[in-house]
């Protein structure tokens, strides 16, 4: 069996202060040997901290010439790891500025050992007085859309003391990503590969946080939420080309049929409307199969389960535009509205199913 303690834990770090030879010293004192401390840019000021953590910690120190990010860090250190220790059931990631204790890295050595399948997260109690407000609500908002887009349900999106098994590393160094944007591509990328287990761990901030911290909310957000655009992209791009097309055949069709009235104006509809949807369908699953779920579903599953969802949208658009038109409105271009509102309630009831049931990999 391996030793827990033989787990290697990985410490990216930019510009570090008197927190990190800290840490590194309650490590020290838990028995932690196998530390790969990364260097990400920081310059000469900071080589003396980085020598003494080589020097009394015995920590391995790989050096970014310039600042590449955390993303770009956590890469390097994971190559080092899978070609050092190739038989070790994972690595451990923390932070250097103190918010991570040694008692909660030595505890998710051992959870890496015993659920060497598993990506660990440390999950932090964010009810506690002590969070700033910045942290706690981008931590709620982050989480609710990574439940609402992605389907994984996280309760700490932005904790940087994980359990990375070996084989979901060797994936993780194809991820994009180079700098904090790459931890949200991290619980993305579980998604149907990989399992989470969510461990309590202590809630340390200090009065420093607020100057000290690498992480720019505004900045760095925005690169996190900007993982979100290929998955709405998509549907959009879809509506709209649905939307476009409808309008065209319901052109033609007015050219075709000028005084369509009653039950053929409801035809009419339902034609032009099963129509543009069959074009933008096929757009649209295309798109979602290679693009936004990157599915590992088999393809002529996920294209059947695509196409009864598509039927079934298709009819429900279609009874419902022709029936709010024929009961609501005269006749005169309300067709189009009526048609956005229904389809905009779909697309939401769409894209869970989507997710859930079309491209979800078969367990």
């Amino acid at each position: 069996m391996v030793d827990f303690k033989a787990v290697p834990v990985i410490i990216p770090s930019l510009e570090p202060d008197e927190r990190l030879p800290g840490l590194l010293a309650d490590m020290k004192e838990a028995g932690i040997e196998n530390i790969v401390l990364v260097d990400d840019g920081s310059g000469p000021e900071y080589t003396p901290v980085f020598e003494q953590a080589q020097r009394q910690f015995g920590c391995t120190v790989l050096r970014h010439a310039v600042n590449l990010g955390k993303g770009r860090a956590l890469k390097t250190a994971f190559n080092h790891c899978l070609n050092t220790w190739p038989d070790a059931p994972g690595a451990i990631t923390a932070d250097s500025d103190g918010q991570h204790s040694a008692a909660d890295i030595l505890r998710f050595m051992e959870e890496m050992t015993a659920h060497p399948d598993s990506l660990l997260l440390g999950c932090r109690d964010f009810d506690d007085p002590g969070v700033p407000f910045n942290s706690r609500w981008g931590n709620k908002i982050t989480c609710f859309m990574f439940k609402a887009l992605c389907g994984v349900s996280v309760n700490d999106t932005q904790t940087g003391l994980r359990g990375v098994p070996t084989a979901f590393m060797r994936r993780l160094m194809r991820v994009p990503g180079e700098r904090f944007e790459f931890e949200s591509n991290m619980l993305i990328e579980t998604r149907d590969r990989v399992a989470i287990r969510e461990l309590p761990i202590q809630t340390i901030y200090d009065s420093k946080e607020n100057h000290t911290s690498h992480f720019h909310p505004l900045r760095d957000s925005a690169r996190i939420y900007a993982i979100f655009g290929r998955f709405l992209f998509a549907s959009v791009s879809a509506s709209v080309l649905d939307l476009a097309l409808f309008s065209l055949f319901l052109l033609l069709m007015g050219l075709l049929i000028p005084s369509a009235n009653g039950i053929g104006r409801i035809l009419v509809v339902f034609v032009c409307t099963a129509l543009a949807r069959l074009l933008s369908a096929s757009y649209n699953y295309y798109i979602n199969h290679r693009v936004v779920f990157h599915s590992q579903a088999d393809h002529r599953r996920a294209a059947t389960r695509y196409f009864l969802l598509a039927v079934a949208q298709m009819l429900v658009s279609a009874g419902l535009v022709s029936l709010f038109t024929s009961l609501l409105c005269p006749p005169g271009g309300w067709e189009i509205l009526i048609k956005a509102l229904v389809d905009m309630v779909l697309f939401f009831l769409s894209f869970q199913i989507q997710r859930e049931f079309v491209y979800k990999k078969k367990a």
